[in-house]
């Protein structure tokens, strides 16, 4: 199992569904959103993708991660996303961890880190996704890093776009 933040060899399958979850974030940016995506897949099969829609809802949760495994919890009839991966453009929050956690999600892979959300200002509990599962008696496999400068593109794009809606 990788340790979340050591460089890690993704599949094509990774790549291809971390990128969904970029195309999501930025589209997520145009919409005047904060810069996250997420996609859920089992079995190499897309279950969803979202984008963050906080600003949209109102609603605190309504994180990419969170968005995206309602999305799939619905899809697959069930709130028990085992088999599932979890495709992050940042790091889960300790709230996303959770729902990952208690979900069942096998895998939790991302691209930027809780310290680069900090880093452009976002009020993250910055509780490392290795520390929590390791609390937590979890087993979920965590890989970190996968497509990461293009992660952090999106944070350069939401900053280009006037964007300073911080939570």
């Amino acid at each position: 199992m990788a340790k979340a933040n050591t460089p890690v060899m993704t599949t094509a399958v990774d790549e291809q569904f971390m990128r969904l979850a970029i195309a999501k974030a930025l589209e997520g940016v145009r919409a005047g959103q904060s810069p996250y995506g997420a996609a859920v897949a089992r079995d190499g099969q897309l279950l969803s993708c979202e984008h963050n829609v906080v600003l949209a809802t109102l609603d605190v949760a309504a994180h990419a991660e969170i968005h995206a495994m309602r999305s799939a919890a619905a899809r697959l009839g069930t709130v028990d996303l085992a088999g599932c991966v979890v495709y992050s453009t940042s790091e889960p929050c300790a709230m996303c961890f959770g729902a990952c956690h208690w979900a069942h999600v096998d895998r939790i892979v991302y691209g930027a880190t809780l310290a680069d959300s900090a880093a452009i200002g976002f009020r993250e509990l910055v509780i490392p996704n290795e520390s929590m599962r390791s609390l937590g008696g979890g087993r979920m496999e965590l890989v970190g890093g996968v497509l990461r400068e293009e992660c952090l593109a999106i944070f350069a794009a939401w900053k280009a776009a006037g964007r300073d809606e911080l939570y």
